[in-house]
Formats: structure tokens, C-alpha cells, sequence
């Protein structure tokens, strides 16, 4: 997927309805304000299978359309492949990260950085929790935490 200047990045949640769809869209509106689309490929999966072909979820879109970002996304898993194709996968929370990390022990030639999205909170908020059990404010703390993160994520690849 990366190659030659390209970047990439998949960012993961247990579902991929929730986190990493907001993570997804929020990092693809970033890339686009800065100008430099053509040197990412950005997307977004789950640890698990449960939700895959869903879109994402309804509150969660609704926050997206209130800050004026749109996605068409559909849930997917994590796949062998994309431990080799991306440079990085940013996951939401421990449970996430440890679930990547076993996966990525069985792919032969991992070259994908693994780690938590929240490692680039300038307010060093390191997990972003699930919201899926949550409120309409859930999935907005998910939005700004999102926001802050992939701002420094995208600073720090510059």
C-alpha cells in the first residue's frame, strides 16, 4: 500500500464502528485541510469480526455531521496483510493494542508500527474509551480526543 514518500496508517477499535471510524474520518479531514491527501492511505478495522460490512454507528456518525465531516466507511477486521502494508496501526485502548500485538507476532516480516493512538494526546489522555455503551457526549469526548491525537500524529510525521 505505502510506497516510495506515501504514508500510512489503519487506526483500530474492537468493532471498528465506534473509535476507529471517528479516528479515521477525523485523520482523513486533517490530511485533506493540510493539503497532502496524495502521500496517505489511511483506513480503519477491528480487532474483531462481529461487526464487519456494518457502517458505523449512528451517534457516532451524527458527531462526525456536527463538525461537518462526512464517511462512508464499512467495518472490517484486521488482516495479516495489513501489518505488512502500513506503516502504522493506532489502536484505542490496551485491550486493543495487546489483541494487535498477538497478531502481529504471526506475521512474517511486521513492519507496522503498533501503538496507541492516545501516545500523541498533547493532554496525555492515553486510552479512548469505547462509547458504544455511553451517550451522545461519549461519542463527542471520543471526537475531541480523536482530534487532538491524530493532530500530533500528523505533526510528528511531517
Amino acid at each position: 500500500m505505502a510506497a516510495g514518500s506515501t504514508k500510512s496508517v489503519s487506526f483500530v477499535c474492537l468493532g471498528n464502528i465506534c473509535r476507529s471510524p471517528i479516528a479515521e474520518a477525523v485523520f482523513r479531514k486533517l490530511v485533506a485541510d493540510a493539503g497532502v491527501e496524495d502521500k496517505w492511505v489511511i483506513d480503519s478495522a477491528a480487532t474483531s469480526d462481529w461487526n464487519t460490512g456494518s457502517s458505523p454507528d449512528a451517534r457516532g456518525l451524527a458527531c462526525l455531521r456536527k463538525h461537518g465531516i462526512e464517511t462512508n466507511h464499512r467495518a472490517q477486521q484486521v488482516t495479516k496483510e495489513d501489518f505488512i502494508s502500513f506503516d502504522y496501526i493506532l489502536c484505542m485502548d490496551e485491550n486493543n493494542l495487546s489483541d494487535l500485538k498477538k497478531k502481529a507476532n504471526s506475521v512474517k516480516n511486521c513492519r507496522a508500527k503498533i501503538e496507541l493512538l492516545g501516545s500523541y494526546d498533547p493532554q496525555k489522555q492515553l486510552i479512548i474509551k469505547d462509547p458504544y455503551y455511553g451517550s451522545d457526549a461519549d461519542f463527542e469526548k471520543v471526537y475531541e480526543q480523536c482530534m487532538r491525537c491524530c493532530k500530533g500524529f500528523l505533526e510528528s510525521t511531517d
